[in-house]
């Protein structure tokens, strides 16, 4: 007698290797989903990054002058030698300095606000640094200008 198999009794256990065709392209969609999150996380940190750097240069030139104007109190008191439209040498090149470091459009003006006391505003363009609606134009009213104010008494 003949003893018939069961076809399933003969089954070939087929094991996968490797990944297929769709596997892999699932898993390019996700890295290059992934990548494309990392470069405008890039780009938001060089604009935040070229802000500080600016920030930081007003910083350091709100300082330089009051540190100039220290250096010759009595001028600066009595002959208004930092005051905004002085021919002061050294306050031109003080503009010159706002100018090199923050860009064409930045302004320094000091003003005596009483006795020993002066006030330093700068101003200069960060158009990076600006909330930018869908058009891509700055929303704020100043269009990008920012200012620092710096109050010392000498």
């Amino acid at each position: 007698m003949t003893e018939l198999t069961h076809p399933r009794s003969c089954a070939i256990i087929i094991r996968h290797r490797g990944a297929t065709l769709i596997e892999v392209l699932v898993s390019v969609v996700v890295l290059a989903i992934g990548l494309l999150g990392m470069a405008g996380m890039q780009t938001q940190s060089l604009k935040g990054n070229h802000s500080a750097h600016l920030r930081s240069q007003a910083t350091l030139l709100a300082a330089d002058v009051a540190d100039r104007i220290r250096a010759r109190a009595d001028t600066a008191i009595a002959a208004g030698a930092y005051a905004d439209g002085s021919a002061d040498p050294d306050r031109a090149d003080w503009d010159r300095m706002v100018v090199a470091l923050l860009g064409q459009g930045a302004v320094g003006n000091v003003a005596n606000i009483g006795g020993r006391r002066f006030r330093v505003t700068i101003t200069w363009a960060d158009e990076r640094g600006c909330i930018r609606n869908g058009a891509g134009h700055c929303t704020e009213p100043d269009a990008g200008m920012l200012s620092f104010v710096y109050d010392t008494e000498i």
